[in-house]
């Protein structure tokens, strides 16, 4: 019996049967264990890099000066005297019920700030393209009433022109113009100080003339505009006809691929004023550089 009770002990020992109330024997020596389950965090990732903006060579970075004419603005301007890499784009004879949407459209997808010179009997058909010019951060200049040449007129006529036609744009938009520009570039001594006694208003004239209207081609439009522009050059052209329109998203964009910022006219007569050393005063009657010659009519 007591070899029974002996044999049965040193069988439940050596099949690994516990006894209660006793922990699990100590591995021997040899017997590998399993690794204890840490947990690691994952490595910190990296910060996203900042992709560059394929767009970024076709935004325009508009300037925070002013859009009105600065206090003793100049009685014309066809560009102003700057270093800085700045130009104003001038838009004539609209609005168009689809050409100028679809230049409004070209300009805000670049972010640039233009000028409109609206004729007074389009802008009284069209009030709605009025207050979009305006709401979407352009600037308007007077452009008479009829599209007549001031320099024909009397000064009665003169005066009717230029009040027709600022109240037309006045009642679609409650803006009222701060410049003009004389159609045809028909001007003369007689008619700037009128202008500008009467109506404060600087006559805006320009340094590039691609003579889109005599439809020359896209290609011919877009070369004369990127080839004349300078710092401080005032270019023209007229959103009255379509191929004018086709030619400015090449236009624009090697313009500023240049290195040119667009402005409107006042902002680029404030560029100037803010340029010159205090206490220089600027005379309204001091011009800088010659009128360009008056577009046929």
């Amino acid at each position: 019996m007591y070899l029974s009770i002996w044999f049965g002990i040193m069988v439940s020992t050596q099949s690994g049967c516990s006894i209660p109330g006793k922990s699990a024997p100590p591995p021997y020596a040899g017997q590998i264990q399993a690794p204890a389950t840490v947990a690691v965090a994952p490595p910190p990732s990296a910060p996203a890099q900042p992709r560059p903006n394929p767009m970024a060579r076709r935004l325009n970075e508009p300037t925070n000066m002013p859009s009105v004419p600065p206090a003793g603005a100049r009685l014309s301007y066809s560009s102003i005297q700057t270093d800085q890499m700045v130009t104003a784009m001038t838009f004539d004879d609209g609005p168009h019920p689809s050409n100028t949407p679809r230049l409004l459209k070209i300009l805000r997808d670049r972010n640039i700030k233009g000028t409109f010179f609206l004729v007074g009997k389009n802008a009284k058909a069209y009030p709605a393209l009025v207050r979009q010019i305006i709401a979407e951060g352009h600037e308007i200049g007077n452009h008479t009433w009829t599209h007549g040449s001031l320099t024909s007129m009397s000064d009665d006529q003169i005066r009717k022109e230029l009040k027709m036609s600022a109240d037309a744009v006045y009642e679609a938009a409650g803006y009222r113009p701060q410049t003009i520009r004389p159609p045809y570039g028909a001007v003369n001594a007689r008619v700037k100080d009128l202008i500008f006694t009467e109506f404060g208003y600087p006559t805006i004239m320009w340094s590039v003339d691609p003579q889109d209207w005599r439809r020359p081609g896209v290609s011919v439009v877009t070369s004369r505009l990127v080839n004349g522009v300078r710092p401080g050059s005032i270019l023209l052209v007229h959103d009255i006809h379509a191929p004018t329109i086709d030619a400015m998203p090449g236009t624009l964009d090697q313009i500023l691929a240049k290195g040119y910022r667009f402005v409107t006219v006042s902002q680029l007569m404030n560029i100037e004023k803010a340029s010159m050393p205090v206490g220089v005063l600027v005379r309204p009657a001091n011009v800088v550089g010659a009128d360009p010659e008056p577009l046929p009519q």
